[in-house]
């Protein structure tokens, strides 16, 4: 069986938790992913994806920063939609949490018998 590389359809869940913590631009929620999570598995590619897909629905807004010398940035900001899509996504973990969990606690049980 072929595992993923890819962190699926959680992406979305953890650039919104970036944004959460503080209004950013894609390179720097990637960045602090990178430094955060324990296995990220996120390339540029999928958070600027996760990005335009969560400013389609509404879950984030966007202006352009001119301020720094150099090319402006896109800066993104959370949304109250995006604090309710935020909290689907940690309703959803919470349940599959705790079917790994089932699954690891039933495993070692099987390999102590």
């Amino acid at each position: 069986m072929k595992k993923s590389g890819k962190q699926g359809r959680h992406g979305p869940a953890f650039v919104l938790l970036q944004l959460a913590k503080e209004p950013s631009y894609g390179l720097d929620i990637l960045n602090r992913l990178k430094k955060e999570t324990p296995f990220c598995l996120l390339d540029t590619a999928a958070v600027y994806r996760s990005l335009q897909q969560l400013e389609e629905a509404g879950a984030v807004v966007s202006s352009w920063d001119t301020t720094d010398s150099g090319p402006a940035k896109k800066h993104y900001e959370l949304t109250e939609k995006g604090w309710s899509l935020l909290n689907s996504f940690k309703q959803d973990m919470v349940m599959r949490v705790r079917n790994m969990e089932y699954f690891l606690t039933t495993y070692e049980a099987l390999r102590k018998e």
